[in-house]
């Protein structure tokens, strides 16, 4: 089996030169973390930004509220948010699961989506063209949604692309059972069914 890459969601260089670039201001210039894949991604995750709780610990999804990890544990049949958040993104590589932001960097006041300014994309190009196992790229929320697919450009067409209920705790206005129901029938309905990674030949 190859070698997976580090999944540590540590801030990308580009999250060190923001925060050196904008010290002193009071509309705060952020960065997104580092990708969480392997070779064998098969579903691509995308948010648009970490919240600030998520910044504060470096961490994806870090609000004890967000749902995002009881979500995708529901779609794999394991109990994420139990775990360490070492063990989470270990656990979601051997589903064949990867992580990753819409947004490089933006200017925003606390954690909306509606309050992001100024921003930069990831290149996603890139980043999907390394995965050839890929088939399925989700976007958690809205906004995420928007800016990723404008961004994929024609290769959205060679993917099946779906757009989540964001799994943020500012997304109300739908019941918990509701997104739960949603990203099982987006990200369950993935063929081959959901399974972890076995041992490759």
């Amino acid at each position: 089996m190859p070698a997976r890459p580090s999944f540590a969601a540590t801030p990308s260089p580009a999250h060190d030169a923001a925060r050196a670039a904008d010290s002193g201001t009071t509309d705060p210039l952020l960065a997104s973390f580092a990708p969480v894949v392997a070779p064998d991604t098969r579903i691509l995750i995308l948010g648009s930004l970490p919240g600030t709780a998520s910044l504060a610990i470096r961490q994806y999804y870090g609000h004890p509220r967000n749902a995002f990890w009881r979500l995708v544990g529901e779609v794999i049949g394991v109990d994420l948010y139990a775990m360490d958040y070492a063990a989470r993104l270990a656990t979601l590589l051997q589903h064949r699961i990867g992580l990753w932001d819409v947004i490089a960097q933006a200017r925003r006041i606390g954690s909306l989506d509606s309050e992001i300014r100024d921003h930069s994309g990831n290149d996603l190009l890139t980043l999907i063209a390394g995965l050839p196992a890929l088939e399925t790229i989700a976007f958690n929320g809205g906004t995420a949604g928007k800016i990723g697919i404008k961004a994929l450009g024609a290769k959205a067409e060679n993917y099946r692309m779906v757009v989540l209920p964001s799994s943020s705790p500012a997304h109300a206005a739908l019941a918990y059972e509701d997104k739960r129901a949603r990203w099982l029938a987006a990200l369950r309905s993935s063929s081959p069914p959901m399974s972890p990674a076995g041992p490759q030949r």
